[in-house]
């Protein structure tokens, strides 16, 4: 266990550090930020653990754990917690996610200047909950735009941010990563159809997005 000078670290949120800052930097390695640009979050128990403001991430160590509790005020570590901590800590409000990712993905941003609400283009749309919503622009790090991301979300895992980028949360960081990423694969999917001359893409109907989120509730391997 490591001594944190704003607190002591658990093994628990060593380990969760550990993973938080792979995170980070697999969105930059993916081409879904660019420099210091989206943040992302784990729960600890009570304890949020967040990117640091304007660190790159190849620069994280151990010793920059950077932790807030639900209400905000910092427990861990020095270093200034994320500009949108708001948006993160709305959501772990709000669900029971226990991570967060947001990035600045090029696709997802800009199916955010187009339209309201990415249509049903591919059956992954089902493991968002439905069509992704795009929450009206609001100024960065505001209670404005985290009280906007949350009724993009209300029964979704994740939401566009007009003219900002994408948010997505999950039961660990693997899973919001993964929806992270398939929620930019669906955006270049449809900007890529739409842009076709004289065609419109093809929609699935509210009975093909039925049956594939049953599917789905079975997918993958048993515990």
């Amino acid at each position: 266990m490591t001594e944190s000078r704003a607190g002591r670290v658990s093994a628990d949120e060593e380990r969760a550090w550990e993973a938080l800052v792979a995170t980070a930097r697999r969105t930059v390695a993916d081409g879904l930020v660019v420099g210091t640009s989206g943040n992302v979050s784990a729960r600890v128990g009570d304890t949020v653990l967040v990117t640091p403001s304007g660190v790159p991430y190849d620069r994280l160590t151990p010793d920059d754990v950077t932790g807030v509790g639900l209400d905000g005020r910092q427990v861990l570590g020095t270093l200034i917690p994320t500009s949108e901590l708001p948006m993160h800590l709305a959501v772990y409000r709000a669900t029971d996610a226990r991570a967060v990712v947001h990035t600045h993905a090029v696709h997802a941003t800009a199916v955010s200047l187009l339209v309201a609400e990415l249509p049903p283009v591919h059956y992954m749309t089902a493991a968002l909950g439905g069509p992704v919503r795009v929450a009206p622009y609001a100024a960065y790090g505001t209670d404005e735009l985290a009280r906007a991301m949350l009724t993009a979300l209300t029964g979704r895992t994740g939401c566009l941010l007009q003219n900002h980028g994408t948010l997505t949360y999950g039961a660990s960081l693997d899973q919001a990563y993964d929806r992270t990423a398939q929620l930019e694969w669906m955006c270049r999917l449809w900007l890529t159809a739409s842009s076709v001359p004289g065609r419109t893409p093809s929609l699935l109907t509210e009975g093909q997005m039925a049956e594939v989120t049953e599917r789905l509730r079975g997918y993958g391997q048993r515990p």
